[in-house]
C-alpha cells in the first residue's frame, strides 16, 4: 500500500532552538517512517513580513535545512525543498486566489497570527490595525497551494493550529465543487502533542525575543543561557525551601530533557533545601548539552561539505517540482486553461 503524502513546512527564520527540536522536529523524524513526507523551507511565506529584510535570506534557509538534517530529517525517507524553487506552487496559489472569497481569509487565523507578527516587528502596542500588505492578505491562500500541490492527504498540527488548516479543507472541497473534480484531497490533521517550551525569561521561545536556546549552540553558550533561565522567584537563599511546580523555566527544562530519575532528585532536593537554584541551573546546562552532542557534531560534520547539502536541496525540489507537476496537469485540464 502506498503512502499517503504528508506536508509541513517552516519558515526560513535562521537557526532553530529547542522550541522548535521539541515542538516540531521530534515529531517530522517519526513521521517519515510512516508517510511520504514533504517538508519545505517557507522562504515566499518569510517575505510577507519581512519583505525589506532579506540579507540573511539564502544564508538562512540553508541553517533550517542542516539544523533538519542533523535532527533527523533524512533526505532518502523525506522530500526537503525550498518552497521557492517548486514554481507550480505559485500557479496553482494564483489559481486558488481566483476561486476564494475574500471573507474566508480576512477571518482565517493563520492571517491574524501574521498580522500580530507585523504588529510586534512595527513594535506597535495598540489596538490599531497595522497596513496589510498583498502577499500577506493571500497568506492563507499560499499556504493552501503548499499542501495541494502536493495533493497532501496529512498535514500534522497541535490542536491550536486545527482552525489554520480548515481554509485548505474548504478551498479544496470548492475546487472540487466548482470544476466537477475529485482531484483534491481534504487534508486531514495529524494531530501532535506538542510540548510548550517557554524561552529562558518565561516567555514564549523565540529568535525576535532573544530568549531561545540553539539546537546549533555550543556548549559555553549554552550553559551561559541556562545560567538566565526563571526558576522559583520566592526563594532568596540556596537553603530556602523550593518549590519546583513554582519554578518557571528549569524545572519544566529537566521534566522535557533530563530522565525520571534525575527529575525525583531534583525535586526532592529542591524542597529540601538541599540544591541552590544556581547549581541546578550548571547541572540543566550538563544535560542539555549531553543531549544535544550528538545533533551538534552531526550538523558541524554536514557544514563542512554544504555542496552536499545544496545538492539534497536541489533534487529534493526536483522531486516536489515532479509532484506538483502532476496535480498542475490535472489542475489545468480541469479549469480548461
Amino acid at each position: 500500500m502506498d503512502k499517503l503524502n504528508l506536508v509541513s513546512g517552516m519558515r526560513s527564520t535562521g537557526k532553530l532552538h529547542l522550541g522548535h527540536y521539541m515542538g516540531v522536529l521530534t515529531n517530522w523524524v517519526k513521521l517519515q517512517e510512516e508517510y511520504n513526507c514533504f517538508y519545505f523551507v517557507a522562504d515566499w511565506h518569510a517575505l510577507t513580513t519581512k519583505y525589506n529584510e532579506t540579507a540573511n535570506l539564502r544564508q538562512d534557509k540553508l541553517d533550517v535545512v542542516l539544523d533538519w538534517l542533523a535532527c533527523g530529517i533524512d533526505p532518502d525517507k523525506s522530500t526537503i525543498y525550498f518552497q521557492s524553487n517548486v514554481l507550480q506552487i505559485a500557479e496553482l496559489h494564483i489559481l486558488l486566489s481566483m476561486i476564494t472569497p475574500n471573507n474566508w481569509v480576512e477571518r482565517d487565523p493563520t492571517l491574524k497570527d501574521m498580522v500580530k507578527i507585523l504588529k510586534n516587528k512595527d513594535g506597535d502596542t495598540s489596538e490599531n490595525i497595522p497596513q496589510v500588505n498583498y502577499g500577506l492578505l493571500g497568506y492563507p491562500i499560499l499556504m493552501s497551494a503548499d499542501i495541494m500541490a502536493m495533493n497532501g492527504a496529512v498535514v500534522p498540527v497541535g490542536v491550536d493550529q486545527l482552525a489554520h488548516l480548515e481554509i485548505t479543507r474548504d478551498i479544496a472541497r470548492r475546487f472540487n465543487n466548482i470544476y466537477k473534480t475529485n482531484l483534491f484531497n481534504e487534508p486531514m490533521p495529524k494531530l501532535t502533542q506538542i510540548p510548550l517550551l517557554m524561552g529562558v525569561d518565561g516567555q514564549k521561545m523565540g529568535k525576535s525575543f532573544h530568549n531561545d536556546i540553539k539546537i546549533s549552540d555550543d556548549e559555553q553558550t549554552t550553559e551561559k543561557k541556562i545560567m538566565l533561565c526563571i526558576t522559583d522567584r520566592s526563594r532568596a537563599r540556596k537553603d530556602d525551601l523550593g518549590h519546583p511546580d513554582k519554578c518557571e523555566v528549569a524545572y519544566k527544562y529537566y521534566e522535557i530533557f533530563a530522565d525520571s530519575e534525575t527529575v525525583n532528585q531534583v525535586n526532592c532536593e529542591c524542597k529540601a533545601g538541599q540544591r541552590g537554584c544556581a547549581d541546578c541551573k550548571r547541572q540543566l546546562g550538563r544535560i542539555i548539552n549531553e543531549k544535544f552532542a550528538p545533533i551538534r557534531q552531526k550538523r558541524i560534520e554536514l557544514a563542512k561539505d554544504m555542496d552536499k547539502v545544496r545538492d539534497i536541496i536541489r533534487e529534493g525540489g526536483k522531486k516536489a517540482a515532479a509532484e506538483a507537476e502532476k496535480t498542475m496537469i490535472k489542475v489545468r485540464e480541469a479549469v480548461n486553461i
